[in-house]
């Protein structure tokens, strides 16, 4: 069952890091491992994870920014500190980020087991939107993992660059798609190049999709990005 459940670990400690991919994936979980918290940020955006195991001190990105940049694309996944603080107010501080638990170190391979499982439990359904990579959008149907967007048994083969937009404007269906979080995340910068080549992309989405008059993307002057799927 746990091969099902894939993790994104972020630790910088090369030797920890390692260790706790290799215990996890011993015990039948799908861990993905990061050495910093940027290159778990492009790991999650671009895969589809259950849980995130989070380093709080991490080089070019730390813990708590990169759990608000997780937060803005998936309220609902799990996601669990691993830290060397043990402070009440950095504690408070993980919670206030959207923390489901927080494991402060030195701690036992079979602690980290059993809060993972014990978040997993409480956390069952919740993140399915995150987990799927199969939509229907409308009269469409979209397959992330194939990227093929498809109507009336018609097949568009997306770009990756399409594929992974229109999973993003999915995924934040009824909010608003931040620009510069797209651009970072799919582009890896928001230069004003790759802000140009998105805006075709946004084009080249909005034609896919012009076979059902109820879906649209809109602009958000200055902003970014909302997907919506009348009624």
């Amino acid at each position: 069952m746990n091969k099902n459940i894939k993790i994104l670990l972020a630790e910088d400690d090369t030797n920890l890091g390692n260790l706790l991919c290799d215990y996890l994936k011993a015990k039948g979980y799908n861990t993905v491992l990061a050495s910093n918290g940027e290159e778990a940020f492009k790991l999650f955006v671009k895969g589809v994870y259950n849980l995130c195991l989070l380093d709080v001190m991490m080089p070019v990105k730390d813990g708590f920014t990169l759990a608000k940049e997780i937060r803005k694309i998936n309220e609902d996944i799990p996601i669990i500190f691993l830290t060397a603080k043990s402070m009440k107010e950095d504690t408070l501080q993980g919670f206030k980020v959207g923390a489901d638990d927080y494991i402060p170190k030195p701690f036992s391979m079979e602690e980290l087991l059993a809060r993972i499982n014990a978040v997993l439990r409480r956390s069952k359904g919740d993140n399915e939107k995150q987990i799927e990579t199969k939509f229907k959008i409308g009269k469409y149907h979209f397959d992330a993992q194939k990227r093929i967007l498809s109507i009336n048994g018609t097949e568009q083969k997306l770009t990756s660059k399409e594929n992974e937009l229109l999973r993003l404007l999915i995924i934040s269906e009824g909010k608003v798609l931040e620009r510069t979080y797209a651009l970072k995340a799919i582009w890896e910068d928001d230069n004003y190049f790759n802000a140009r080549s998105m805006d075709v992309y946004i084009a080249k989405l909005r034609k896919h999709l012009n076979q059902d008059e109820h879906i649209e993307i809109m602009n958000v002057h200055g902003i970014g990005f909302r997907f919506m799927v009348h009624d």
